[in-house]
């Protein structure tokens, strides 16, 4: 199996197979804690090979830099299948989020595991804007 996209984004969807990724970040600026995503969407694009096929369980996880989960993890159970000459085959998960509340400024991650092995992590930084003024 191999991670092919792993983002956090403004927005995104899967259809027939192509997944459309709109505004992909790492990084929220707000003058205050906590501040809230009103949308924002998590996309991975995972390929498996004939020898993988059959189900498979994925973990999305959200945590803050203490390791604190900042939303419930999701899980799914994906159902890899292929045509007869087909020699990989990919799967587009889309999850979409409203209303992702930052309790406090910092790095915050979400990892991804495939049948308990994970498979990858996005940073999303935290932060108060940079200053516009120049130093006195």
């Amino acid at each position: 199996m191999k991670l092919e996209i792993f983002t956090l984004c403004d927005s995104a969807v899967d259809y027939g197979g192509k997944v459309c990724i709109l505004g992909a970040f790492d990084s929220v600026n707000s003058g205050e804690a906590p501040h809230t995503l009103p949308h924002c969407a998590v996309v991975a694009r995972l390929r498996f090979h004939r020898i993988e096929e059959g189900n498979h369980k994925l973990r999305v996880t959200f945590a803050d830099q203490d390791g604190k989960m900042i939303m419930p993890n999701v899980d799914a159970q994906v159902g890899v299948r292929f045509t007869e000459k087909s020699q990989s085959a990919t799967f587009n998960l889309v999850m979409q989020i409203n209303g992702l509340k930052l309790d406090q400024f910092g790095e915050y991650t979400v990892d991804l595991a495939v049948d308990g092995v994970h498979q990858g992590s996005i940073p999303l930084y935290f932060a108060r804007p940079a200053s516009s003024e120049p130093n006195a």
